[in-house]
């Protein structure tokens, strides 16, 4: 898993079938210090997450399937958690909502 902020949301007016009901929000990583790194993708919502959230992202297409209880869908992706807090080198971040 990995700690990401929520900096958008997609929308597809058409999708593959699998997909349908499924929300799908625009995520970038982000360090222990809340440094965004990397590039923005595409995660599968568990959470009811919205932009500016920061979130676990589970990074196993397998758990994905797990997360989601769909064997059918390809996915890499799942925001599976809202984060609270967090403790990185010993200083802790807490996150207001």
């Amino acid at each position: 898993m990995r700690l990401a902020k929520v900096v958008g949301n997609v929308v597809s007016t058409i999708k593959e079938e699998g997909y349908t009901g499924y929300k799908l929000m625009l995520v970038q990583y982000l360090e222990p210090d809340s440094t965004p790194t990397g590039p923005r993708m595409i995660a599968f919502d568990c959470a009811d997450a919205g932009i500016g959230d920061i979130v676990l992202v589970n990074i196993d297409g397998g758990a994905g399937n797990m997360l989601l209880d769909d064997d059918h869908v390809i996915v890499d992706l799942v925001i599976c958690g809202l984060v609270d807090s967090y403790t990185a080198f010993g200083e802790e971040t807490i996150i207001h909502y």
